[in-house]
């Protein structure tokens, strides 16, 4: 009922790509080590990253043996980045992972040379990559359908809360406005007020979801972001204080405790699609040449046990759709 619209180059993306690489890029120099460095507001023990370094292991780059994981970009603010990415530049890495616009931008700020692993929102649209097919330049990666999820987002939050009038969405202040207008007019045909509030620093996100519950909102789309996934903890816990149902863009966030999340798995992003990205640019293939990938698999996660905590009885027929249900 939920799964997107699908782009046909998604398959072959997906499927058809592996074979179009280099024989030249398809193995690791014998005797060499490898430098990978890091720019992310995630701290490096994440799960997904966590994930991501262990497939890298399976590929045969292994920590301690022939792979150095620079650490210092991981679990920073957005303010560090530039500086964090001249020095790893400086230090030569053989390639720079990026979660987020303002990280890849920072990245792309510091070189043109070294290879680019980038996770991003839209990377065309955001003018990061020249086209999905071919990027161009140094960067590819995993491009994630992050606007269009935030509008689906916000229709499965208005169908969990029945007779819901006012709704928040949470928003990240380093991304672009695009789409913002859309999710207000959106719910305007509903019937439904939507107010945005955005944050530019994890300190602002407790007085944000705050400032939702102050304007008589009843739900809260926490949209996708960077920023706003590695301090969802923190939403999580002040979402349940205020009782405010909230929906995540990663199913994993419904699995730690909040209401609903609808998106792909993050943990499965990173464990096939950017490992296997990432392994191709530290055997010499060019970004340039390398398609950027997109997810193709949507899934929808509810909390039951949050719901009951919230007050809330989550109609059946959303229930029935769900791909995961946790009782």
């Amino acid at each position: 009922m939920f799964d997107m619209r699908r782009r046909e180059f998604i398959t072959l993306l997906l499927g058809g790509a592996a074979a179009a690489w280099p024989l030249a890029a398809s193995a690791q120099e014998p005797g060499r080590t490898y430098r990978l460095g890091g720019l992310s507001q995630s701290p490096r023990d994440a799960p997904f990253l966590v994930a991501l370094f262990d497939e890298l292991r399976r590929l045969g780059f292994i920590e301690g043996q022939n792979l150095i994981i620079d650490g210092r970009g991981y679990g920073v603010r957005i303010g560090q980045f530039a500086e964090i990415a001249a020095e790893l530049v400086k230090v030569q890495v053989d390639a720079i992972y990026c979660a987020g616009d303002a990280a890849i931008r920072a990245a792309q700020r510091a070189t043109a040379t070294i290879p680019i692993l980038a996770i991003a929102d839209d990377m065309v649209a955001a003018g990061l990559v020249r086209s999905l097919a071919k990027p161009g330049g140094n960067t590819t990666g995993v491009s994630i359908f992050a606007t269009e999820l935030d509008g689906k987002r916000q229709d499965i939050l208005i169908e969990a809360v029945p007779g819901l009038r006012r709704m928040a969405a949470l928003a990240d202040l380093n991304k672009a406005a695009a789409k913002l207008d859309a999710l207000q007019e959106a719910a305007r045909a509903r019937g439904i007020e939507l107010s945005i509030h955005a944050v530019a620093n994890p300190d602002e996100i407790v007085r944000a979801i705050g400032a939702a519950k102050t304007s008589e909102a009843a739900a809260l789309n926490v949209l996708a972001s960077p920023l706003l996934n590695a301090y969802r903890r923190v939403i999580i816990e002040r979402a349940a204080a205020l009782r405010l149902p909230a929906i995540y863009q990663w199913p994993e966030t419904a699995e730690e405790g909040g209401f609903a999340a609808y998106g792909p798995r993050i943990i499965q992003l990173y464990r096939e699609a950017m490992a296997r990205q990432l392994g191709r640019l530290l055997r010499g293939a060019r970004p340039a040449d390398l398609p950027i990938e997109q997810p193709s698999k949507f899934e929808l996660v509810i909390n039951l046990p949050t719901a009951r905590a919230l007050g809330l009885e989550v109609p059946p027929a959303l229930l029935t759709r769900a791909d995961k249900v946790i009782e």
